[in-house]
């Protein structure tokens, strides 16, 4: 079976495509002739998801399922959620995100927080939702160089360390991102 996951970035299409094995072809925008934009116009993660893999299987009827991710902190009543990629402006800059994340949490005594995605399938026979999230806390300070976004500021419950101080590997395991592709898997599979 092919399908498209609405995405280019490479670490994203890798693994979707070790997690859903050699039974599943996963097709890029790129492979299939999108070039547009994909709007992300909505004001929840669910909505964005669906918003894109919908724009994707309207213009190409091919399967199609689409991601968003957000980190919401419960001292800023869920923020940046939907807006984590934004969160410092438009220029989407992931170091100034987090300093003005850490900016917000001086003084915050509760640093709950949790990663989520949502992943929406479009397809012939209907509309599919999978979800995965992580709980864990922000630190007070970036700590470790790997991953990207917000990585260097979250320590997932029952760690030492944050997801920037953790191999890609472990963290893939762990993840929010792992947690929503695994249910998606375990669909796609079952059928």
């Amino acid at each position: 079976m092919s399908l498209c996951f609405a995405s280019n970035n490479n670490h994203k299409l890798e693994e979707v495509r070790h997690a859903l094995g050699e039974h599943f072809t996963v097709l890029s925008l790129f492979n299939i002739g999108c070039t547009q934009e994909l709007p992300e116009t909505q004001d929840t993660l669910e909505g964005n998801s669906l918003q894109k893999a919908q724009f994707v299987f309207d213009r190409y009827t091919i399967p199609c399922f689409a991601d968003d991710s957000g980190l919401e902190v419960d001292a800023l009543n869920g923020a940046p959620g939907v807006y984590s990629a934004r969160y410092a402006g438009e220029k989407r800059n992931s170091e100034d995100n987090v300093t003005l994340l850490l900016k917000n949490m001086i003084g915050e005594v509760s640093r709950d927080a949790r990663f989520r995605t949502v992943i929406t399938l479009v397809e012939m026979g209907g509309i599919h939702s999978f979800v995965g999230e992580i709980s864990g806390t922000i630190t007070n300070e970036r700590r470790g160089n790997q991953g990207f976004g917000y990585d260097p500021v979250f320590q997932p419950n029952g760690y030492t360390q944050t997801f920037a101080e953790m191999s890609l590997e472990q963290k893939n395991k762990i993840s929010h991102r792992a947690i929503a592709i695994g249910k998606l898997s375990e669909f796609l599979k079952s059928r």
